[in-house]
Formats: structure tokens, C-alpha cells, sequence
């Protein structure tokens, strides 16, 4: 079977550009209201046989119908976008200061454009083929949004896939695997209370100053990350704050965010439990009051072998290299919230080997990948639906 072929120079050219446009106007998650509005615009000038807006919050999702009855096969990109500034003297860079797509979600949504429209001259000859563009990945919220609207029980696909670009695998070669393909993760945050005082009488407040250098000292301790097998655990702080920005005030107030991180659901409940114990000890041993919340809640991502087995087929008929190198990897996805309801696998897409990695302020989605996604996907679709 021979490499399709169904977009032109041009056509490829005009999605660099498009790309690159989303790429200047990045908006976070929950927010992603005008990307949405070029999303749908997009499907409907494809010819989508349906376009359903508002899913999940800002999801998007186009539905191109095959003239026989047949499976439902669901693609999915992400919208939004990092609060990160971009360093870059790129001609497209971001023009929202504070905001940027340097996660390649911009490259994503692209590829299942330039899908678009191979299935507006082609469509299914049986099924359904449809494309989700979902909202809030990045906060891990919107695969869960999208799953409990009840617009998307018309879909109900019998298989989904989707990509990530992977800096450090060369320039278009892929990584895909069964099983295990990304970590859970959670952020922590924990709050520190006790009670102000004059900066010159700090005896009479309750300060956490010594509670949180001993917690920024001793939660990292919990998991310290190296081989990435079943007892994988990582704990990254990433934010601390102790008072206020003033000079009078003995503080009474403290706050420290971590990220928990493991390979596998169940080590996560241990590990949290672990976190949670710590915090508590340290806070009553100084007189505090903790308060813990969650946010950015990551199950494991979990790639099934029959979705695998079809993804291996397509990149084969498109004469595209794969491998299991590097998988699995440390960083987390919502995507593995699919496979609870559908046959579900991710493939990952080298941005290559030097590229600055992902979340990196000089990151930028290689528009080479546009062609190379777009041809894996439409041969898996194809494969399929016919």
C-alpha cells in the first residue's frame, strides 16, 4: 500500500499558516474561546455533517458521516495553550504577554485540520469518522469535561487516538506502545496557617517560616524519580510563598505547591498518603494549621493493544519509522480518560532529537510534522471506515 498523498504544497503552506496563527494567540484552558470560533470555522467550511460547540466547555467536534452503517472512530487535539511567556524572535510569536502554545497544541489541532479536508473529498465509506478538539489539557480538566456532557453519547467512538509531538525523538519518526504510556500526577497545595505578628515582636504570632523550609527540604525526599518502573515516584515543588512583600509583618501565612508524580494510579494513592502524613506532622510540630487541595488531577495513560495493533498499521502503509523508544514517559496526559469509555492509544511524533523541550520558552510545533500526522491519522481512518 503506498504513501497517500491528499494535500498539496500549497495546502500544506496555508495550514503552516494557520498554525502559525493560533500559535501568536494562545489562550489558557477554560478560556479557549476564539480558538474554538477558528476551529469551527474550519469544520464547516469542510463540509463537517455536524458540528457540535460548547462541549465540555470550549470542546469542539466535527462529524463526517460514511453512507454505511460502521464504527465510530474519534481523533482527538487539544486547544489550549500555557500561561508561559515565549522567548522568541519568531515572526509569530506570542502576542498575549504572560501566554503561549509551547506544549505544540497549535501543531495538534492543525493535523486534524489538514484531516479535515481529506474527509471533505473523502468521506467514510462506512461509520463515522470524527474529530474532538478538546478543551483545558493542560490543566488536566477537559477530557473529564468533555466525557461527562451528555452531547457526547452520540458519539460514543469505538476507538480514539491521538498524538503528542516528542522533542528528543528525531524529526518525524514515532513512538507507540501498549500498556503504560504516561504517569499520573497531581498538584498539592498546601496552605500553612498560624498567626501574624509585629516584624519586631515575632514571638507573639505563630510564623511558618521554619515549617516550610523544613517541607521544602524533606517532601521532595518522597520520590525522588530514577527508573521509571512499577515504584516510580517523583515530588517537584514548584511554587513557595511565605507572607507578604512587606517589612513589618512576622508572616502567618505559607504556601507550598508540588507536584506528585507515579507511574501508575494505585502508587499514587501511597505516595499521596505519604505527602499528606508529612504535611501534617510538620504543621502540628509548629503550632500550624494545614489545609491540602487538589488540582491538575492526571490518571495514568494507558494505550490499548488492538487501538496499538491499528496505529502500527497505519504508520507501516505510510512508511513511517516506529519504535518503543522512550516510552514510557515521566510527563502526563488526559487523554487516558478515553479508554475508559473506548479502545484508546496515543502515538508520539519527534519534534526532533536537539528541539527545546516541551514547556520550554523557546519551544515552537516544527510544521514538517503537519504533513506526516495528518497522513498516519487519514490511513487509520481509512483502514477503518474505508
Amino acid at each position: 500500500m503506498s504513501k497517500s498523498t491528499f494535500l498539496a504544497e500549497h495546502e500544506l503552506s496555508e495550514l503552516a499558516v494557520w498554525r502559525q496563527e493560533l500559535h501568536s494567540r494562545p489562550e489558557l484552558s477554560g478560556h479557549e474561546e476564539k480558538t474554538a470560533q477558528a476551529v469551527q470555522a474550519v469544520l464547516r467550511a469542510t463540509g463537517a455533517d455536524q458540528v457540535i460547540t460548547g462541549l465540555g466547555g470550549h470542546g469542539v467536534l466535527g462529524i463526517y458521516q460514511g453512507e454505511n452503517s460502521g464504527p465510530t472512530i474519534m481523533l482527538r487535539a487539544e486547544l489550549d495553550g500555557l500561561p508561559i511567556q515565549e522567548i522568541s524572535e519568531l515572526p509569530y510569536r506570542s502576542l498575549v504577554p504572560g501566554k503561549a502554545h509551547l506544549c505544540g497544541h497549535d501543531g495538534h489541532m492543525t493535523i486534524l485540520a489538514a484531516v479535515a479536508r481529506g474527509l471533505s473529498r473523502q468521506r467514510p465509506c462506512r461509520g463515522r469518522a470524527v474529530l474532538l478538539f478538546q478543551p483545558a489539557e493542560e490543566d488536566g480538566s477537559g477530557a473529564a469535561a468533555v466525557l461527562a456532557d451528555k452531547r457526547f453519547e452520540q458519539v460514543r467512538p469505538d476507538f480514539v487516538f491521538s498524538l503528542h509531538n516528542l522533542p528528543g525523538l528525531p524529526l518525524g519518526q514515532v513512538a507507540v506502545a501498549e500498556g503504560l504510556v504516561n504517569c499520573a500526577s497531581r498538584g498539592m497545595q498546601i496552605v500553612l496557617s498560624g498567626r501574624t505578628a509585629h516584624a519586631s515582636s515575632p514571638e507573639l504570632g505563630v510564623s511558618p517560616q521554619a515549617a516550610i523550609a523544613r517541607l521544602l527540604g524533606e517532601i521532595n525526599a518522597l520520590g525522588r524519580g530514577g527508573v521509571l518502573d512499577e515504584g516510580f515516584s517523583m515530588v517537584t515543588v514548584t511554587h513557595a510563598r511565605l507572607g507578604e512583600p512587606a517589612f513589618g509583618i512576622s508572616p502567618g501565612h505559607a504556601e507550598v505547591w508540588v507536584t506528585l508524580r507515579t507511574l501508575t494510579d494505585s502508587k499514587m494513592d501511597a505516595l499521596r498518603t505519604q505527602a499528606e502524613s508529612l504535611v501534617q506532622s510538620v504543621a502540628e510540630s509548629e503550632g500550624l494549621r494545614a489545609e491540602i487541595t487538589y488540582r491538575d488531577v492526571f490518571n495514568h495513560c494507558m494505550n490499548d493493544a488492538e487501538a496499538v495493533a491499528h496505529l502500527r498499521n497505519a504508520l507501516d502503509a505510510e512508511s513511517v519509522h516506529y519504535s518503543g523508544q522512550g516510552l514510557p514517559l515521566r510527563g502526563s496526559e488526559d487523554f487516558g480518560r478515553f479508554n475508559y469509555r473506548s479502545k484508546a492509544a496515543m502515538f508520539f511524533l519527534g519534534a526532533g532529537v536537539q528541539h527545546p523541550g516541551l514547556h520550554e520558552p523557546d519551544y515552537d510545533f516544527p510544521d514538517e510534522l503537519i504533513e506526516v500526522g495528518s497522513r498516519v491519522f487519514t490511513r487509520a481512518l481509512r483502514n477503518l471506515l474505508g
